[in-house]
């Protein structure tokens, strides 16, 4: 059986725990891998590589890092089918969306190719008497990401290419639920002519969580994930005087107005509701049809559809929704779907106690549409993160505004309608990072940076695009004189330049 292994400087390591634990092909329930669990030692020994190889790297000029992420885009377009049967193999989503996964994680590379003009300064002449000034962006030194299970390759890539390309070097410590995507990430950075200790990946759990943010030697830390473990991943890394940004979990609300073109809402709750098995901070979990008639033609039309699902493997290409990543994720979503019809949400489609002819042992849940659900109900306050379409009905927009904004997550949310004064004036009011209009997944392009409010995001720069150049660099002014043979002896107030 294969053993996933850390990668730290040029080495593949079990490091020195001698702790592990398995890795299961979702569709079937068999374990394909193990992977190795590192600690404070193994995050120690991947530090040290990356330390080391941040003079020469840092001191590469940007246009060279640059290269290197020109290379990877190359690699990555002809490996890619590799990269999404990878991610498919351990994380259960259908060839195609891990397909569209890659298709956003090269985004961000093409993105950070053109990181010169990026890192491009500021300079002013003749600031005073003789005095230049001029400012400049320079790497942070070693830093670290923990990623999600949800996006193995994608969300590592977010984060790697911007921080490498900025002139860091990086630990990444991936989801032990699906690491094979991140040892590939690797490769393929190796490929792309990467050198060694730039990039480190050290396998783990919660042991190696603390110890790369406890360690001093890391200088930021970007973290993807639930919001209880985003505000802990947070505050630990804060008081250890790290530079941090931890993006938490997500209730997201699609508004439909009655002048909505409902097929095209349906389409698209479907495809938000439902594509990867709901496991997405940005899936739309919660509809909130505008006046009864409208709330009633939308379950009307959703309903057949969510009943219809294609649900099967990766392997089948005629597959629209796969398994959940694991048995107890599959049980505690079920759970949930019980606590809801407890407190009176209608069960409109069932997806509980699916079974596939050929996958009996696989982690298989059908798509769940539940009706009626209230703001006081649990189904409505916690995040599922499963496929479960919640239909909340509100009398009006300004019901459905302020259901929105009073909710803890601000992660994304959409209106659709045929009404521009209705849109934009839902743009602007609402308090949620990301929003769509007729767009039920709006997640901004690499150009543009990915963050949300309130519980969905702690610290002040979102990831990715422009937002990302800040939070991987820090700012150095530099205000100078050559001598002129003017002498105006000492100085003793504060400068002011005249």
């Amino acid at each position: 059986m294969k053993t996933i292994k850390h990668l730290i400087g040029d080495q593949e390591t079990i490091g020195s725990t001698g702790r592990s634990q398995p890795v299961f092909n979702p569709a079937t329930g068999e374990q394909i891998a193990e992977v190795v669990l590192g600690a404070a030692a193994e995050i120690d020994a991947a530090v040290r590589a990356a330390k080391q190889a941040f003079e020469s790297w840092s001191d590469t000029p940007p246009t060279k890092r640059a290269r290197v992420m020109f290379a990877l885009r190359e690699v990555m377009n002809r490996r890619r089918d590799e990269i999404a049967k990878t991610i498919s193999l351990e994380h259960g989503k259908t060839h195609d969306d891990a397909l569209g996964e890659v298709t956003r994680a090269l985004e961000v590379v093409e993105y950070a190719s053109g990181i010169a003009a990026h890192l491009q300064g500021d300079f002013s002449r003749d600031v005073g008497p003789g005095i230049d000034s001029f400012a400049e962006r320079q790497p942070l030194g070693v830093v670290a990401g923990i990623t999600p299970f949800n996006f193995p390759s994608m969300v590592p890539l977010w984060m790697i290419p911007m921080a490498l390309a900025c002139g860091n070097t990086f630990v990444l410590k991936p989801s032990e639920r699906d690491p094979s995507s991140a040892n590939l990430i690797f490769d393929l950075f190796r490929e792309a002519g990467l050198p060694d200790g730039v990039l480190n990946i050290v396998h783990g759990g919660k042991a190696a969580v603390d110890a790369v943010l406890d360690h001093q030697e890391i200088q930021a830390v970007s973290f993807v994930g639930s919001t209880p473990i985003a505000e802990y991943v947070y505050t630990r890394g804060c008081a250890s005087g790290k530079r941090v940004q931890a993006l938490g979990g997500a209730k997201n609300h699609m508004i439909i107005m009655p002048d909505a073109d409902l097929t095209q809402a349906v389409d698209a709750l479907m495809g938000a509701g439902f594509g990867s098995a709901g496991e997405r901070c940005m899936a739309i979990s919660v509809a909130v049809p505008i006046g009864e008639e409208t709330a009633d033609r939308l379950v009307e039309k959703l309903a057949p559809q969510v009943a219809a699902l294609k649900i099967g493997p990766a392997s089948d290409p005629q597959s629209e929704m796969g398994p959940i990543i694991t048995n107890e994720a599959k049980q505690r979503i079920s759970d949930c779907i019980a606590a809801g019809e407890k407190e009176g949400a209608k069960v409109v489609v069932d997806g509980r106690g699916l079974k596939l002819q050929g996958y009996e042992d696989g982690f298989w849940l059908g798509g769940t549409l539940l009706d009626n659900v209230t703001a006081d109900m649990s189904v409505y306050k916690t995040e599922i993160f499963g496929p479960v379409l919640s239909v909340l009905r509100a009398k009006d927009y300004a019901e459905a505004v302020k259901l929105i904004n009073t909710h803890e997550y601000g992660n994304g949310t959409a209106i659709f309608t045929r009404d521009g004064d209705a849109a934009r004036d839902f743009a602007k009011r609402i308090k949620v990072g990301m929003v769509g209009v007729n767009v039920p997944i709006p997640v901004p392009v690499a150009t543009h940076s990915f963050g949300g409010w309130k519980r969905s995001s702690f610290g002040a720069h979102g990831i990715y695009g422009p937002e990302a150049v800040h939070f991987y660099t820090r700012l150095k002014t530099v205000t100078s004189r050559w001598p002129t043979g003017i002498r105006s002896g000492a100085q003793f107030t504060f400068p002011s330049m005249d």
